[in-house]
C-alpha cells in the first residue's frame, strides 16, 4: 500500500468544504473543474492561473494527463508535479476529473453510486469527502498512535 500523507487528506477536505460553501465550480474551466479545485488547495496558485496555464496545451485534465512530462517546461505539468509530491497519482487525478476510482466508488451506497455526474458539484463534493474518509482511514491504519487534525491550507497537525 503506498504511504498516505496527512497534507494530501487535508487538501481533499479542503476542497470539499469550500465547494459545499460556494467556491467557484465549472467543469469546463481547468482551474474551476474537480482538478483545478484541488489544484488550488495542493499549489499555490489561483484558479485563473491554473486556466491560463493549462491552455498552453490542449485538451482538459485527462489529456493534460496522458502528455504529463515533468521536463516539458509546461506550467501544468509544474502543477501536476506539486501535486504527485503529496501522493495523489496521476491515476487518481484521472479519477477525479471523471469521479471513477472503483476504490472510491466502492464506500458508496450502489444507487448514489450509480448517479453520480462527473461535472456535477454535489456529486463532485461527495466524491471528494469519500475519498478523504477513505484516505483517512488508510492513514489512521498505518499511523494508529497519531491523528490527522483538518487545518488551513499549508498547515497540517500530527497528534
Amino acid at each position: 500500500m503506498k504511504p498516505v500523507h496527512p497534507e494530501l487528506i487535508a487538501a481533499i477536505e479542503r476542497t470539499a468544504k469550500k465547494l459545499k460553501e460556494g467556491a467557484a465550480y465549472q467543469w469546463g474551466h481547468m482551474g474551476a473543474c474537480n482538478c483545478g479545485n484541488l489544484a488550488q488547495e495542493l499549489t499555490p496558485f489561483t484558479k485563473a492561473e491554473i486556466h491560463r496555464y493549462a491552455m498552453e496545451r490542449s485538451g482538459d485534465w485527462n489529456d493534460q494527463i496522458l502528455e504529463f512530462c515533468p521536463s516539458s517546461g509546461y506550467p501544468l505539468d509544474l502543477i501536476i508535479e506539486r501535486m504527485l509530491a503529496y501522493g495523489v497519482t496521476l491515476e487518481d487525478l484521472k479519477h477525479l476529473e471523471r469521479l471513477s476510482s472503483p476504490e472510491v466508488l466502492s464506500k458508496m451506497p450502489l444507487n448514489r453510486r450509480n448517479s453520480l455526474s462527473h461535472n456535477k458539484k454535489e456529486d463532485v463534493i461527495y466524491y471528494l469527502e469519500t475519498w478523504g474518509k477513505l484516505l483517512r482511514e488508510k492513514w489512521e491504519n498505518q499511523q494508529p498512535e497519531l491523528k490527522i487534525d483538518t487545518l488551513k491550507k499549508n498547515s497540517i497537525s500530527v497528534h
